[in-house]
């Protein structure tokens, strides 16, 4: 990990005008789905020193081409302020972040996953509890909309093809379980990506090491549509 950010990694997301509009609009942060705007995402490319599309495709040949996602989502240290205590985790769903506060504003930030069009959201939670290779149970929507999830309704166990992968942290507003997960994924390329039915995604790798690190009770902050100003951030 790195202790700083060159202006291409800090910069390696773009801002859309329309993302911003989008921010102010979400600015109300109550708990549950909220309207998506579409934008695409981007990465800077170092090669060219221009910015390129991202989108499933390209993610998943550039993961068969380096077996890892661009730099930009990878775990690193960051420079970081925030009124929020230590372990607290900060979620930027419109930049496909997740930031672990630390002491002396540093945060460690990870590339993520986040829900598609549609399934976005943000909201002040807690993690009510945790577990190593968790069990997927479907909520009964997903089972009702997709034919895939149908045959795991009542649970399908952990391992390498489940998709909660190696940890999972539930989220909870007080004590009542939101259904939202921040857990692992058996589909490492789509870190960066507009992708999950609201839970957010992480690789494996860094699941486990955030799951090293986190208190339950910690509180977690999600942001979308760039109503990143909240408290400092």
């Amino acid at each position: 990990m790195h202790d700083s950010v060159s202006p291409g990694r800090r910069g390696s997301r773009r801002l859309t005008g329309k993302r911003l509009v989008a921010g102010m609009l979400a600015a109300v942060f109550g708990l549950g789905a909220i309207a998506a705007i579409a934008a695409e995402t981007q990465v800077f490319d170092p090669k060219t020193r221009e910015w390129v599309s991202y989108d499933r495709k390209k993610a998943l040949k550039y993961y068969a081409r380096n077996n890892q996602v661009p730099e930009a989502f990878r775990r690193q240290i960051v420079p970081f302020r925030t009124a929020e205590k230590p372990g607290t985790i900060i979620i930027d769903g419109n930049m496909h972040y997740l930031y672990l506060v630390q002491p002396g504003h540093k945060a460690i930030r990870y590339g993520i996953g986040v829900g598609r069009e549609g399934f976005g959201w943000a909201g002040i939670v807690r993690v009510g509890r945790t577990a190593e290779w968790p069990t997927w149970t479907p909520p009964a929507e997903m089972v009702a909309r997709d034919p895939s999830a149908r045959p795991w309704a009542n649970g399908m166990p952990g391992g390498p093809d489940n998709p909660l992968g190696a940890r999972a942290l539930y989220l909870y507003e007080g004590d009542r379980d939101t259904i939202y997960r921040i857990h692992g994924t058996p589909e490492p390329w789509t870190i960066g990506l507009d992708v999950s039915s609201g839970c957010i995604r992480m690789n494996n790798d860094d699941i486990v090491d955030l799951h090293s690190r986190i208190d339950v009770g910690a509180k977690v902050i999600v942001l979308m549509q760039g109503a990143a100003l909240y408290k400092g951030v």
